[in-house]
């Protein structure tokens, strides 16, 4: 090892020249993935930081349908300090216009005098929320977002309607402390006094709201223990409880699984940068033939090479790792104040180890597993080699043991990502998915070699002596096609994937879903309500289609006895209340997947129909018995049936179907789906609402395009991880072009000599960079369109259709992203000098 030691310091003083793609390339998937990792945990350590302002409170107490027990409230003065209500609900925003009444749809808060106990309401004019929603000249004040209030035409000082209570809009709300913790709406947000909300007639038996008691709890207080009580002594009330360890879990779980699936999207970019290692490395020992000859010549053994230039290589690699944690590390500290600008949470940006070391790790095993393939190479060079024009590549395999170790640094990297993501199966997939575009891509290059081979020889090429020699140059010995099409073709399959994922989603809710959803939910219909309704709607002749369900919600508490969340916890129908309906007939036979359904009148113990799938996911069987929680009472049914509920088409449908008996004299509304006109819409709206202003409608073109909106924010960042990886590409390309520039300054002055014109030489290099480039983009369109069917087709269970306009566009970006970097590399070939270049080569 010293004299290995010796050799590899005396090899490093010659600076970094053949290492600067090396390094660019290791550089720059280190910084993706550490940057990425770094925002996730700023923007967790923010929400652990500010949790009891983010909940509005140390600890939060929820319920559906109801308020707060005499018990309950006594459990909550018992333990807190200070307890604010609120009541969270859709409704519909009122006003009076010149035209009509204009309706807004929006997400209603009632607030006592309390709110917020943590942070701030932050208001334009700058007022105190009390002061606000105080009552002047016989109305009660109310604020709401600037959205709702320029589409309803309204400013400080007008007045809109809540049900069938007027209020005074005093200000417009800026910032809400607590309103990431709500999670997704339909509608902007209006903030009013909880006194103002009792005589709108809004809080009915049977509507749906869910009320709210934020505690402030003395310092020493421990939240596990105070959890586990309140679980203890309300765990069968429909209790929901949270607090200031995860104030907005829906939040966390997004963030969490986002950066885990951008750091799988990392991965990508740091596999396309050990393409442009491993090319490097060739290039660079490539250059050292003679070198490692002549210390075989001297009798150094293969072993003592190979660990000189495995300790060089490996000293080079740190430096790559290092300028990459430092660059991930730095570069979210510097766009923070763009981030934070786009965050409705605040965020802890900082130096964070974890992120960092997870980067380091990624980074060491791909260099690894590039390097030790090219490495091994050292061995089979020969003394020989010193007395021969060594251009020929060798292409044995290198030893059984490099190839095990290889395999093995393999599945530790994607132990490794499934481990560090915690999303397991997400991490398999993409890793089975980078292999197979890796392997295709290299299946095409051999084929994109050979096909070039066959077309420079064949009769159609004569006379076209720049695409000839273009051909030949592809398909024969020395070709970058290998590195240019795994690298640029990898990067461009990524970029490929979110294109035709992200274009399907927005076509099945801009094009395909509007076509068979309803144009209104209609929500909190009372059941004296519910003929009028009817009649109104099935009377219209520009309505298709009305469909109406009793509605109720229900919390899941229990499954076979033992409390739901011990049998499965991360299932999202236990995460929170679910809807509840019943049937006065029974469904089509066809929906009934398995068990059987309850006669009409049927009047024995609670039965209950559940969703076939989500049973499958859960483990529920005919037979089973689940308790469910409905406005504070246990109901607890045997599973008769599991039926099929399609939920791709927006309508109505419900994970529990209970017998009817079940939930006899329960509180209850009814929800309507209306499939009318487009031009019928807004009369349907003015009718039901001026019948009943109770009844909330949802306009599902709004729904759509909140969703939209949504899924642009998730495929825009997707986009910036798949540009990472496309530019590590191009880095690679700029390598691949640099490493053949001294083939190519002989290629075209060996041209020159036979009376090539610089014309046909230029074209014939462009033509080269742009078939290499065209080839990598059609093979990641393919590979692409795969990946891309796979996720519509298994994940997100819809159909798929594949996209042209982007993947002509990739296609078009391959062949130009080559273009450049090989015409950047070719003014030194064109401008040398033949005499000169052929006496070096003497």
């Amino acid at each position: 090892m010293s004299v290995a030691i010796r050799i590899a310091r005396r090899e490093l003083r010659g600076g970094l020249r053949g290492f600067r793609i090396f390094l660019a390339c290791l550089a720059l998937g280190v910084a993706a993935i550490a940057a990425v990792g770094s925002v996730r945990v700023s923007i967790q350590d923010g929400l652990a930081r500010e949790g009891a302002v983010i909940l509005g409170g140390d600890a939060e107490m929820s319920f559906t349908y109801r308020f707060a027990t005499e018990a309950e409230r006594a459990w909550m003065e018992a333990n807190a300090t200070s307890i604010s209500e609120t009541v969270d609900f859709r409704s519909m925003a009122v006003v009076d216009g010149e035209a009509g009444p204009e309706r807004g749809l929006t997400q209603v808060r009632g607030v006592d005098d309390l709110y917020p106990l943590y942070g701030a309401v932050e208001l334009t004019p700058d007022i105190p929320i009390t002061e606000a929603l105080a009552m002047r000249d016989g109305l009660p004040g109310g604020v709401m977002q600037q959205v709702l209030a320029d589409r309803l035409g309204l400013s400080p000082g007008d007045t809109f309607r809540l049900g069938t209570q007027d209020f005074r809009l005093t200000a417009i709300l800026e910032v809400e402390p607590d309103g990431a913790s709500g999670g997704f709406g339909l509608g902007p947000r209006s903030i009013v006094g909880l006194d103002g909300l009792a005589s709108s007639g809004l809080l009915q038996p049977g509507t749906l709201y869910d009320s709210q008691y934020r505690l402030r709890l003395p310092e020493a207080a421990n939240l596990q223990a105070l959890e586990d009580d309140a679980l203890a002594a309300f765990r069968d009330t429909g209790l929901r409880w949270r607090d200031s360890r995860n104030g907005a879990p829906g939040i966390q779980q997004f963030i969490t699984r986002m950066g885990a699936f951008l750091v799988l999207v990392g991965l990508a970019g740091l596999a396309v940068g050990g393409v442009g290692v491993s090319a490097a490395i060739r290039a660079y020992l490539d250059g050292k033939i003679a070198t490692i000859a002549t210390l075989k010549t001297l009798g150094a053994e293969g072993r003592t090479i190979f660990a000189a230039y495995f300790l060089q290589i490996g000293l080079l690699t740190v430096l790559g790792i290092v300028l990459g944690l430092a660059l991930g590390a730095l570069a979210p500290l510097a766009l923070a104040p763009l981030i934070e600008a786009q965050l409705p949470i605040p965020a802890a940006f900082g130096i964070h180890p974890a992120p960092l070391a997870e980067a380091a790790l990624y980074g060491l095993l791909t260099a690894l597993i590039f390097t030790l393939w090219p490495l091994a190479r050292t061995e089979q060079v020969r003394a020989a080699a010193l007395f021969r024009d060594a251009t020929g590549k060798s292409r044995t395999l290198p030893r059984p043991i490099f190839l095990i170790l290889t395999a093995a640094l393999v599945a530790a990297l994607i132990g490794l990502a499934a481990w560090l993501s915690g999303i397991p199966i997400l991490a398999f997939y993409t890793a089975g998915g980078i292999l197979a575009a890796l392997l295709l891509l290299a299946l095409a290059a051999l084929a994109v070699r050979a096909l070039s081979r066959r077309l420079a020889r064949s009769r159609g090429m004569r006379g076209r002596t720049a695409l000839r020699l273009a051909l030949g140059s592809v398909g024969g010995p020395g070709s970058e096609a290998t590195s240019v099409v795994l690298s640029l073709g990898l990067g461009l399959t990524v970029l490929a994937a979110v294109g035709q994922i992200d274009s399907n989603l927005r076509n099945a809710i801009e094009r395909d879903l509007p076509d068979v959803a309803p144009s209104y939910f209609f929500v909190d219909i009372q059941n004296d309500q519910l003929p009028g309704f009817l009649e109104r709607v099935e009377n219209d002749p520009e309505v298709s289609r009305v469909d109406t369900a009793p509605m109720l919600r229900g919390l899941i508490t229990r499954i076979n006895g033992v409390p739901a969340q011990e049998v499965a916890a991360d299932h999202w129908v236990l995460q929170g209340d679910r809807g509840v309906t019943y049937l006065t007939t029974a469904p089509p036979a066809s929906e009934v997947v398995a068990g059987a359904w309850w006669p009409d009148d049927y009047a024995g113990p609670p039965l209950v129909a559940f969703a076939a799938e989500e049973a499958q996911e859960i483990g529920l069987t005919i037979g089973d018995e689940i308790t469910v929680n409905i406005l504070g009472r246990d109901i607890t049914a045997e599973i008769a049936a599991l039926r099929e509920v399609d939920f791709s088409n927006a309508g109505i449908g419900f994970i529990l179907t209970m017998s009817q008996n079940a939930l006899a004299g329960a509180p209850h509304t009814h929800i309507a789906t209306v499939y009318a006109e487009e031009s019928a819409e807004a009369q349907i709206l003015r009718d039901v609402a001026s019948a009943a202003p109770n009844i909330t409608a949802i306009r599902m073109r709004d729904a759509l395009e909140r969703v939209a909106d949504a899924l642009s924010g998730l495929a825009a960042a997707t986009s910036y991880g798949a540009g990472a990886t496309l530019l590590t590409g191009f880095i690679v390309l700029i390598g691949a072009a640099a490493a053949g520039e001294r083939g190519r300054v002989f290629e075209a002055a060996v041209l020159k000599t036979v009376g090539a014109s610089r014309r046909h030489i230029l074209a014939s290099f462009a033509l080269r960079s742009g078939l290499l480039g065209a080839a990598a983009g059609g093979v990641a369109i393919i590979a692409g369109a795969l990946g891309g069917w796979a996720i519509m087709t298994f994940v997100m269970e819809t159909s798929y259709e594949f996209e042209p306009i982007s993947a002509l566009a990739i296609i078009l970006g391959g062949a130009l992203a080559t273009l450049l970097a090989g015409l950047a590399f070719a003014l030194r070939p064109l401008a040398a000098r033949p005499a000169r270049v052929l006496r070096a080569r003497e």
